[in-house]
């Protein structure tokens, strides 16, 4: 199944995540079990950019890689079914992290993940974001499955 055009309303639906923690603001492609194609408008105005180099500001390098968590996250609820069922997915792992090269205000960042393994309760990705078909960041990490706190 590949669904196309899914706003920011929809992203909030599938993710606990809120202001200023959400970092996902379209899903430009989901094909359910396999891979998802999200956007985040990197803009001036983030929190992060206050601190992190003023005056040559960059986006952190843990947060494109959250980004991207957040991505897959959406690609699980919806493989999996999880919409609605009190379920959340956390991060458990991150491995072979790599920058290749910094993120700046005013883009939009490209992030691309996968299923590399798939199981009821622990999941396996590949993730990628990207600016302008550059890539910024690659990343292997493994997330869970379980219930929200209550």
């Amino acid at each position: 199944m590949s669904e196309t055009g899914f706003d920011v309303v929809e992203v909030l639906k599938r993710l606990p995540h809120r202001y200023p923690l959400l970092l996902v603001d379209r899903v430009v492609e989901l094909v359910a079990d396999e891979r998802i194609h999200a956007l985040k408008a990197v803009s001036f105005n983030e929190q992060f950019f206050q601190g992190h180099f003023p005056g040559a500001p960059i986006m952190p390098g843990v947060l494109q890689i959250e980004a991207l968590a957040q991505a897959a996250g959406v690609l699980a609820v919806e493989s999996l079914g999880l919409a609605g069922s009190g379920k959340l997915v956390y991060f458990m792992a991150i491995e072979n992290a790599k920058f290749r090269a910094p993120v700046t205000p005013g883009v939009l960042l490209d992030l691309k993940a996968s299923f590399v393994q798939k199981r009821a309760r622990v999941c396996k990705f590949a993730g990628e974001t990207s600016v302008d078909g550059k890539v910024t960041c690659e990343v292997s990490f493994t997330a869970m499955i379980a219930d929200a706190p209550e």
